[in-house]
């Protein structure tokens, strides 16, 4: 049975399903909680429930199933719901399609918990490739200016299932959605959704950027009253112009310069909106100014203009937005200056996971000590590396598909010296040690040593937090 073919109505008895959740991290246990709660049978698996181990006696202890047989869990299954992430080709995925179990996200639950529930928060959705929780949390944080009960969640780490349970419900619901996340969403109904930006990521676990494409565009479907693009995105625009949305949606645009009619913009550091006021054709209203922002990069400051626009859609007034701006603090491991030594700057942009991300850090300073490589995700860095050629006087290299850099180097900056500075078998902190001592070899008066990987981290780190706070404690530590 297809994910499409299984059709929920709100009145869908819970307490008669028996319902494998996959995955034991954030969003299992939110899902597993929710679903008992209605009186549904719940089987949680995951190859870290490993007999002994204290996630499975965690899950024990409320009450669950909780074990490694995702095999067998599925053979008396009538209903799974998938965490992010889990591949499409995994084995108890195709096991489940053979039996014919259909298999949920948890977008898709959360929707039908809601709908059940009977009332709920409006939901303003937003996805991209980079800036994701940047435009998020700055969406919360007017949101709470304005006085609305609000909250950030999805992939910005808090379950969405949570947030729909809460005792007190939400007025409003920002949510951070990852192509994995949208990838198994067939019924929400989003308040406004956003498109940030898309270039090639996950393209191992999507198989293609057509794929990967489709699933980030699923954001858009089904929604009622804005559609948010970006004018320097062009394909944001084509995404929204496919979309199957309601009737009366419309398309509201952000620009970085002066805004068109029905679009948000910048002109003379003035953040100005011709898309929500009704004299819109003769007039521009003010709402903020890009010196409202603590950080005023410009991919930054798109990111705002977005977020303002998911915002701005629900009624929130123009106070509010430059409130929630000012209020707004960027979240760690993103552009962080870490310390200034010698007169070198070292830069920790630790979540530039791909080479999109890393492309924005590189434009932003010159005279680059570049430290990269880890997991490339099927990504190629030949038109990173054009960019920045010019700007590189040394790049540090590590992690499993550093060659893949090195080459990049090598065809497009052959005269920028490439250190290799990976050993698997040295742990992650000799490691991390490794390239900051080699970047400080390097670096001269007025460098910036740049942390943006362009990779993704797991295979040398728990995650980028980790690669991040490594970075910038050894930075600090040989500081003093």
């Amino acid at each position: 049975m297809s994910e499409q073919a299984f059709i929920i109505t709100p009145d869908l008895d819970w307490s008669v399903q028996r319902v494998v959740v996959a995955g034991a991290g954030v969003t299992g246990k939110a899902v597993a909680h929710a679903l008992a709660r209605r009186g549904a049978t719940v089987h949680v698996v995951d190859q870290g429930l490993t007999p002994g181990s204290a996630v499975k006696a965690e899950f024990e202890t409320a009450g669950f199933i909780a074990d490694d047989d995702e095999l067998g869990a599925v053979v008396e299954a009538s209903l799974m719901v998938v965490s992010p992430g889990w591949r499409p080709d995994a084995p108890v995925m195709k096991a489940a399609e053979t039996l014919q179990v259909p298999i949920l996200g948890e977008l898709d639950v959360a929707w039908i918990l809601q709908q059940q529930r009977g009332q709920g928060p409006a939901w303003l959705t937003l996805t991209g490739t980079n800036g994701k929780t940047t435009a998020v949390t700055m969406a919360e944080s007017m949101l709470l200016a304005a006085g609305r009960r609000a909250l950030a969640v999805g992939n910005v780490g808090r379950s969405i299932v949570e947030a729909i349970d809460a005792q007190e419900p939400y007025e409003v619901l920002a949510l951070e959605l990852s192509s994995f996340q949208l990838h198994r969403s067939h019924l929400m109904r989003p308040f406004a959704s956003a498109v940030l930006n898309i270039a090639p990521d996950h393209l191992d676990w999507h198989g293609d950027f057509a794929a990967y494409r489709a699933d980030k565009a699923r954001i858009l479907e089904r929604t009622t009253h804005a559609c948010i693009y970006r004018a320097e995105e062009p394909i944001t625009r084509q995404l929204i112009e496919q979309a199957d949305v309601e009737e009366g949606c419309r398309a509201i645009g952000t620009t970085l310069g002066i805004p068109a009619l029905g679009e948000i913009g910048v002109v003379d550091g003035l953040i100005l909106d011709r898309a929500f006021e009704d004299n819109r054709r003769e007039e521009a209203t003010e709402l903020a100014g890009v010196d409202d922002l603590v950080d005023q990069a410009a991919h930054t400051i798109a990111n705002a203009l977005s977020a303002t626009a998911l915002v701005r859609s629900t009624g929130v007034d123009p106070s509010a937005i430059r409130q929630g701006l000012r209020d707004w603090q960027p979240q760690p491991h993103r552009m962080t200056v870490v310390a200034t030594i010698d007169e070198v700057t070292w830069v920790d942009d630790s979540k530039a996971t791909n080479p999109h991300a890393a492309a924005a850090s590189l434009a932003s300073f010159d005279d680059i000590v570049w430290i990269a490589g880890g997991l490339a995700k099927g990504a190629e860095f030949d038109e990173l590396v054009t960019r920045a050629a010019s700007r590189l006087r040394a790049v540090i290299v590590l992690g499993t598909d550093r060659d893949q850099v090195v080459a990049a180097v090598k065809r497009h900056a052959p005269d920028v010296p490439v250190i290799d500075v990976d050993d698997a078998e040295n742990g992650a902190v000799n490691l991390m040690q490794a390239a900051v001592e080699a970047a400080r070899r390097h670096a001269v008066a007025g460098s910036t040593v740049l942390l943006a990987p362009a990779c993704a981290s797991m295979d040398r780190f728990r995650d980028y937090h980790e690669r991040g706070q490594l970075f910038a404690d050894i930075v600090v530590r040989n500081q003093s």
